[in-house]
């Protein structure tokens, strides 16, 4: 379970200089503040988790069942929300809010989003297959070769969990052991080195992360 987490918004990237002159690549993630709309428990849900609300919602696009979750929680409707598995629920209450401060420069954190999709394409920008033989003669510059397999009793099928063309990205995924390079609690930004997953202006999950190791 995580410690810590926190709602946001990727902003795109950009670069920064350290004291020393060196250059750092940096994602730039607005988390806005983020509030506590719901504290599962083990007594009543069986799991323990807190729930967290971001970003700004028009009101006509709030269902009524979630006007009534926002309401008997006295929060502002949001647009988005997760529950977080944390250590300890117990020091979150509904109504609080949470900030970018509760993380700082040097932490290692693990960052979820929805990558690029890609839509459909094959098995060489899929999977990085290689080449069929590019001669005229060749009828198979750009297919991904034998698919079946003689099993015996059964003839020949695809197996299951085959590499095929198919629809690329638009998946979750996780980025771990992310260093934080700055956090500025008047502008609600974090600065994370390197990239994470998804497009400018998509929803990101920003955890400490769940392997500490050395940094």
């Amino acid at each position: 379970m995580s410690k810590k987490a926190i709602l946001g918004k990727k902003l795109g990237m950009t670069q920064i200089f350290t004291e020393e002159g060196k250059v750092v690549p940096v994602t730039v993630v607005e988390s806005g503040t983020n509030v506590v709309v719901q504290n599962r428990t083990f007594e009543n849900d069986g799991y323990n988790a807190v729930q967290l609300g971001f970003g700004a919602i028009k009101e006509f696009k709030v269902t009524k069942p979630m006007k009534g979750h926002f309401a008997k929680a006295g929060v502002t409707p949001v647009k988005y929300i997760r529950e977080m598995r944390l250590t300890d629920v117990s020091e979150y209450k509904v109504g609080d809010t949470i900030g970018v401060d509760i993380f700082s420069a040097g932490e290692l954190v693990d960052v979820t989003g929805t990558s690029k999709g890609k839509g459909f394409a094959g098995t060489i920008k899929r999977y990085n297959f290689a080449c069929g033989p590019m001669g005229h003669g060749s009828k198979s510059h750009r297919e991904p070769g034998s698919t079946g397999a003689m099993i015996s009793g059964h003839g020949g099928r695809v197996l299951k969990g085959k590499k095929l063309p198919g629809r690329m990205g638009g998946a979750q995924v996780t980025v771990q052991r992310l260093s934080v390079v700055r956090v500025d609690a008047d502008r609600n930004l974090i600065l994370i080195k390197g990239a994470i997953p998804g497009p400018k202006n998509s929803f990101v999950v920003i955890k400490n992360t769940i392997k500490p190791g050395k940094n």
